[in-house]
């Protein structure tokens, strides 16, 4: 479990294996402080698991490595964001080639892993072709960056993106228009890969107003609500437990909630956060005295097969 404490955001993460899986297929991270010298990113990656992914905790891993990597190397870039011209140049340069960057360093990682690793195969079995091999690893991603003055986070695949404004208003700003049918969706294993990559770009003229919360997770989470409405409920209650408890009351039961959430969707459940440092407010280090969940989760929910 992570725990980092910082001078901008405090932060909070954790992941569990789902009930129904033989190994955790996520992966996650929490790395920065949230100044222009040291960005503040987060990621989630939720591996597909099936017997045609068979390599897709390593591909998860991959994602969130090589996303820190190219996440706070574009936070650094983006310190004086808001000179004249830069700002607009920032935006191009996430949208269009941020994500190409991001999937060629996928690629580069997973390939050269099956290089170095090559299964035993049979005699006269031709080499499989790159994108057969990416197969392999295939996994989702969801990363934010943060620093003073803008907040940007891309998506490929299903996940949520959920961000606490400073009044109270909760969004999803990456949420498809239509949600995936059953277990399919996008990946990083996919042939134009940096095409299905949604970005959110945010912009922050008035320090008073960042988000207060900014919550990524793999859809084991969400998937233990019977509806999108329980995720969002749930995302409220995380923030009014953040307010009244502090970050170390809740961080001390996120795992449990996860693992009751993992028992209800049958999958790996992953949740990073950053919650805004606020020296002056009402938050306070004491555990809460119950494990429960800032929401009822429901009796029953569908099971779902691995993707």
């Amino acid at each position: 479990m992570v725990t980092l404490g910082v001078r901008r955001w405090d932060t909070l993460a954790d992941s569990v294996q789902g009930a129904n899986k033989r190994r955790n297929q996520d992966w996650y991270a929490c790395e920065g402080a949230g100044s222009g010298e040291s960005p503040l990113v987060l990621a989630v990656a939720d591996g597909h698991g099936s017997a045609a992914h068979s390599r897709s905790e390593l591909g998860a891993r991959f994602a969130v490595d090589r996303f820190l990597g190219r996440a706070a190397e574009f936070g650094r870039a983006a310190r004086d964001c808001h000179e004249p011209g830069h700002l607009a140049r920032l935006m191009t340069y996430a949208r269009d080639d941020f994500p190409r960057a991001l999937v060629h360093d996928w690629r580069e990682a997973a390939l050269g892993h099956w290089s170095r690793h090559r299964p035993v195969a049979d005699d006269g079995a031709r080499e499989p072709e790159p994108d057969r091999k990416l197969v392999l690893y295939g996994t989702t991603l969801i990363g934010a960056v943060l620093i003073p003055g803008l907040f940007v986070a891309w998506q490929i695949g299903d996940g949520d993106l959920a961000v606490v404004e400073h009044d109270g208003t909760l969004r999803r700003p990456l949420a498809p228009v239509a949600e995936d049918i059953g277990d399919e969706t996008e990946s990083l294993c996919g042939p134009r890969a940096w095409q299905a990559v949604r970005m959110y770009w945010a912009p922050v003229f008035d320090e008073e107003r960042t988000p207060r919360l900014v919550v990524l997770s793999t859809d084991g989470l969400s998937k233990s609500f019977a509806s999108a409405d329980g995720y969002r409920e749930f995302v409220a209650g995380l923030d009014d437990r953040l307010a009244t408890e502090g970050g170390p009351g809740v961080r001390a039961v996120l795992p449990e909630w996860l693992r009751q959430a993992s028992q209800y969707s049958g999958d790996d459940t992953t949740l990073a956060a950053a919650l805004r440092h606020s020296p002056g407010g009402i938050a306070r280090d004491d555990p809460p005295d119950t494990a429960e969940p800032p929401l009822d989760l429901p009796v029953e929910t569908e099971q779902k097969t691995e993707i």
